[in-house]
């Protein structure tokens, strides 16, 4: 059962624990997982991708917070 007093989760970037800008700490924490394993995930979307997650990536780091 939800709590009706809690207020949904927002992103944002972690720049405490991130290593770059932060948007693989971000995401780790709005998901409640480890930010090492969004990391691996997002180097390997990005080695499938042909590169197209860089993008994402930079876009993410300047958008967001």
């Amino acid at each position: 059962m939800t709590d009706p007093n809690r207020s949904p989760a927002k992103f944002h970037l972690n720049k405490r624990d991130g290593k770059l800008m932060g948007v693989c700490a971000g995401i780790a924490d709005y998901f409640g997982i480890d930010a090492t394993l969004v990391r691996i995930l997002w180097v390997v979307g990005t080695l499938a991708g042909a590169g197209s997650l860089i993008l994402v990536y930079l876009l993410i780091g300047l958008i967001a917070d």
